[in-house]
């Protein structure tokens, strides 16, 4: 392992890779990555790994946006061998009262005035792109063609493949120990295989993070929760768009193999890394999914699993210089949307870090709103 590093990130998940490739990309050199176990082994490789531009807040519909044109694009940026499994048939996010249609159109005028290409529809048009829809008591909907899902691990490996190429390191197996703070900076960080000193040091290990910051000497205002999803056997294609209840509180899709995933956010979930899985998500799922979906009441489940949120008070992302550690940055606190926002945020936090005006501007999702009490409220949080 080498000795000396411009920038250090901890994190070898869909953010921590993207970072290196864009920091590569802006003409950083002796990149280093450090992941304690192999790549998406965290968060990233047990997500969903849906994404949508359907959000309230400007800020969320441009880091969408902007993360969906490079997903769009990154067979051509950074070649390989690996299938994205790239499925943009859209989302669909279902409103059963007044204040959620109300909200969504609200939505839809930010999202249209931005240049996403989303749509109103009634029960009757919902049910005409998903067939199996029960419409009873829905109000209506909403719908972008361009959202959509990809494969959490091949996309992971291509931008690490990317900033590879461009001279990164990537040093997998590797556990942070510690880090070394003189002065109002991080000077050295100490893993099991040495120590490196660094420039810079950025935060990205996930449900991880709030124990490496507190090596920085930070306490940051996050919270790991464990989230569970399942995986049914594959039969033929019923279904093309994600579909997503807020009242229901689940996401449902059908993947390119003809399975469907499918989780729910419980507000009883355990705090803390755990990722054991448990026989009552599955009747709790069968519960809220099936009267929405009920043609799915047949299918297999083939296997569950858990995955880690990373939480913080207001569920928007820790982004951008700690300020109290000069050299210590972060990119934490996704709150379950890491994945879908990555390519963006990677952008804007590596345009920053080399003095040039960030594509999207980030600058309101700083540590120090928690401090002055500026939350960021997302509406559309499922």
């Amino acid at each position: 392992m080498q000795n000396n590093a411009n920038v250090i990130i901890i994190g070898g998940g869909i953010v921590g890779t993207s970072l290196a490739y864009h920091l590569a990309k802006q003409g950083i050199k002796d990149i280093v990555l450090l992941e304690k176990d192999y790549l998406a082994a965290g968060s990233t490789g047990r997500c969903g790994a849906g994404v949508r531009q359907q959000w309230g807040l400007k800020m969320n519909c441009l880091l969408a946006k902007e993360s969906i044109a490079e997903f769009e694009q990154l067979h051509e940026m950074i070649p390989t061998d690996y299938d994205l499994e790239f499925k943009q048939k859209g989302y669909m996010m279902l409103a059963y009262d007044n204040e959620m249609v109300n909200q969504y159109k609200r939505n839809i005028q930010l999202q249209q005035s931005l240049g996403i290409d989303v749509e109103y529809l009634t029960p009757q048009e919902a049910k005409t792109i998903v067939p199996h829809l029960n419409t009873e008591g829905l109000i209506g909907a909403t719908f972008c063609d361009k959202d959509g899902h990809l494969n959490p691990f091949t996309t992971t490996l291509t931008y690490a493949i990317g900033a590879n190429r461009l001279g990164a390191k990537i040093y997998k197996n590797t556990r942070v120990l510690d880090l070394v703070r003189e002065k109002g900076k991080i000077k050295k960080v100490i893993t099991d295989k040495g120590d490196i000193s660094a420039d810079l040091v950025i935060n990205a290990a996930g449900p991880y993070s709030k124990g490496i910051s507190k090596m920085a000497g930070i306490d940051i205002p996050v919270f790991s929760e464990r989230h569970q999803i399942l995986v049914t056997q594959s039969i033929k294609q019923i279904q093309d768009p994600m579909v997503i209840s807020l009242k229901h509180g689940f996401y449902c899709q059908q993947t390119p193999h003809g399975s469907f995933i499918m989780g729910f956010g419980d507000p009883n979930e355990l705090k803390g890394t755990d990722t054991t899985s448990t026989w009552n998500f599955l009747e709790e799922m069968a519960q809220k999914v099936l009267p929405v979906l009920p043609s799915l009441k047949n299918l297999k489940v083939v296997r569950q699993w858990a995955g880690s949120y990373n939480i913080t008070p207001d569920s928007q992302p820790i982004l951008g210089n700690s300020e109290e550690v000069e050299n210590f940055y972060m990119a934490v606190g996704f709150s379950g949307h890491g994945f879908m926002i990555a390519p963006a945020v990677a952008k804007a936090i590596s345009e920053t870090i080399v003095g040039k005006e960030p594509t999207v501007d980030i600058s309101m999702l700083r540590l120090k709103r928690f401090e002055a009490g500026n939350l960021i409220k997302e509406p559309s949080v499922v």
